[in-house]
């Protein structure tokens, strides 16, 4: 598997929380891409086959690898050739590896080392996440379906993946692109992602620092939060993250 690869699945893994994507998304694009690179092969093989026959009749082309052999003339015995078969890559049609989960977590109120201590009323634990060992999530919605669309995530980063969640913060802070708020006795800084449906401005986000080894984003869809306006929406973001807490 190349680096690109790892790189491109590696990135859609930690966006997830964004939009909520196939974590394979990027497996199956790289797989379609492959197939349609060997269709173009094979069509452009067949036009330079039937273009060579039309232009130049008296030569049979045989593809790559292969001889060009002179077709006879009227009454002429026929020639035969062996010749090479072209060199042609097999498709890749692995199936992706599923990606971790993190088990049964029965309303979702605790996972991996976090406890939610507080939710919005009406919403069920969707029985969706990822785990990717320093990095993990799960979310909530309505019905308690996975296949929902989601109305809170909440992502959380520790050890090395601390760095990835600071980066981010920073690529907003440098842009001016939100506020700080006070979290408790913990520092946050709230922005709007810009991943929204059609008709909204976009995902409020609240980035908490947790400790030096732990950070965490919670999100909420635009639709949700649009559903809510902006003023409940940042106070329950806020009382989402005071009742966020370590194991």
């Amino acid at each position: 598997m190349s680096t690109l690869e790892d790189h491109l699945r590696q990135i859609m893994a930690d966006e997830t929380e964004k939009l909520r994507a196939a974590p394979d998304l990027v497996d199956r694009v790289l797989r379609s891409g492959r197939r349609k690179k060997q269709r173009v092969r094979f069509a452009a093989l067949a036009t330079s086959v039937a273009v060579a026959a039309a232009v130049v009749p008296s030569y049979l082309v045989l593809g790559p690898g292969s001889s060009v052999v002179q077709v006879p003339g009227p009454g002429e015995p026929a020639v035969t050739a062996e010749t090479s078969q072209p060199d042609v890559p097999a498709i890749d049609d692995t199936p992706p590896a599923r990606p971790k989960e993190l088990g049964d977590l029965g309303d979702g109120k605790a996972f991996g080392h976090v406890k939610v201590g507080y939710l919005p009323k009406g919403l069920r634990w969707d029985h969706w996440s990822v785990d990717f060992g320093d990095s993990y999530s799960t979310a909530w919605n309505y019905d308690g379906k996975a296949s929902s669309f989601y109305c809170v995530q909440i992502y959380v980063y520790e050890g090395q993946a601390v760095q990835a969640a600071d980066d981010l913060e920073r690529t907003y802070r440098n842009k001016k692109k939100g506020k700080d708020v006070a979290v408790g006795g913990r520092t946050g800084y709230l922005v709007i992602r810009r991943v929204g449906e059609d008709g909204t401005k976009g995902a409020p986000t609240l980035f908490l620092n947790m400790g030096a080894a732990r950070r965490a984003h919670v999100t909420f869809s635009s639709v949700y939060a649009k559903k809510l306006g902006a003023a409940k929406t940042t106070r329950e973001l806020k009382k989402i993250a005071e009742g966020l807490t370590a194991d």
